[in-house]
């Protein structure tokens, strides 16, 4: 029996519920406009049109994997971010809400900036650093990203939102000392791996068996990065720029400790949405 679009994307939705997934609208929405080849815009015109049993069956096989743990944003290819359509693929991680709070944060501060140099350290799909720049029409932004098929995918994300003119990206090892050739920056910003290396094994499979390891593995105790960018990138940055970061859970305290060991003062912490301390950022002191 032939089923609806609509239909169809109830179902989808019912089975996505019943598998206990919150997002299960988004999601169902998602799956099926990938499916059909549809648009959300072309979904909501075409509910009650019939499916071919074609469509109806690969729409039921995405389903499937994503079920068995496979992320949707890797089934279809993108996801969006900050209002950004962003391609993503499982070189880079894929963009969450709780990294919305970083952004929120770095853009008060840019705002009241004339001229702004950004580097989003460990950007992967350059979600940070793009959504910086479609917010702040004078910030010029730097993707540093150490992996190269994750700057493909930034490249390809620079040019989808149109952005070419104000965001270039860079291969940037954020372990190493940056070369004098960056310049400087009045704003570091990183979300950069904080999985202490031997909880990974214990992730969600979503995560742990699809998510790109390099951009989880923090180290032992998941502070290498912060450690590293701290006391190794605070050159980049001119006295009394802001280095911003999205930390762990738990993990706020010691990247605090960390920066203010590198000379970074007035330093404060975000909470996210769900009341967890995820943004730490600070101002690199000027020397007396």
């Amino acid at each position: 029996m032939a089923t609806t679009y609509n239909n169809l994307y109830l179902d989808i939705r019912q089975r996505l519920r019943a598998a206990g997934i919150e997002s299960a609208t988004l999601e169902a929405r998602e799956l099926v406009c990938f499916g059909t080849g549809k648009s959300r815009e072309e979904l909501a015109r075409s509910g009650g049109l019939y499916a071919s049993p074609e469509l109806e069956q690969r729409v039921q096989k995405l389903v499937d994997r994503h079920l068995a743990g496979e992320p949707v944003a890797y089934l279809i290819g993108e996801w969006e971010f900050y209002g950004l359509p962003l391609d993503i693929s499982p070189d880079v991680l894929i963009p969450r809400p709780d990294t919305e709070v970083l952004v929120e944060e770095a853009v008060k501060y840019l705002q009241e900036q004339e001229e702004c140099r950004v580097l989003d350290l460990c950007s992967g799909s350059g979600c940070i650093g793009l959504a910086l720049a479609s917010q702040v029409s004078r910030v010029r932004v730097v993707l540093g990203e150490y992996s190269d098929a994750a700057l493909k995918i930034c490249r390809q994300n620079i040019r989808r939102n149109g952005l070419s003119a104000r965001v270039v990206s860079v291969q940037a090892d954020a372990r190493e000392r940056p070369g004098r050739t960056l310049g400087e920056f009045q704003c570091i910003i990183s979300n950069p791996p904080y999985i202490p290396r031997g909880d990974i094994a214990g992730l969600d499979a979503s995560v742990r068996d699809y998510e790109p390891h390099l951009a989880l593995d923090g180290g032992e105790d998941g502070l290498d990065f912060y450690r590293s960018i701290s006391e190794q990138w605070r050159e980049c940055l001119v006295p009394g720029g802001r280095l911003y970061f999205e930390v762990g859970i738990g993990q706020a305290d010691a990247v605090l400790r960390i920066m203010r060991t590198q000379g970074f003062g007035d330093i404060q912490v975000v909470k996210d949405h769900q009341d967890i301390p995820r943004v730490v950022f600070g101002t690199l002191c000027t020397e007396v």
